[in-house]
């Protein structure tokens, strides 16, 4: 299921912000090219708020401990556990879109 979170004027480029969606948090992030990624909320490793991590490119930055993160695929830089990701895309009126599997909502 696909789910609107609301405008991407919402999310300043470079930064990023959490959902909740059904039972699941979802982090938005906006990348400074204006490419947008959706993730799991919280860091695997100690669960750190992704959203207050440091965003360059398409790499995120654990604000806890600095654990490196790819948002396009998800994978640890590091070769550790990565994030669960998310499709999302923008509707015509640059709504975020993020698609859900099962329930939810």
């Amino acid at each position: 299921m696909e789910i609107t979170l609301g405008p991407l004027s919402a999310i300043p480029p470079g930064e990023g912000r959490a959902f909740e969606v059904g039972s699941e948090r979802i982090a938005v992030f906006v990348t400074r090219e204006g490419r947008v990624f959706a993730t799991q909320a919280s860091c695997p490793h100690r669960g750190g708020p992704l959203v207050d991590g440091l965003l360059g490119g398409c790499t995120l930055i654990c604000p806890l401990h600095a654990q490196k993160f790819n948002l396009e695929t998800g994978e640890a830089l590091s070769g550790a556990e990565g994030l669960k990701t998310y499709p999302v895309r923008l509707s015509a009126t640059n709504q975020i879109l993020v698609r859900i599997e099962g329930g939810g909502g």
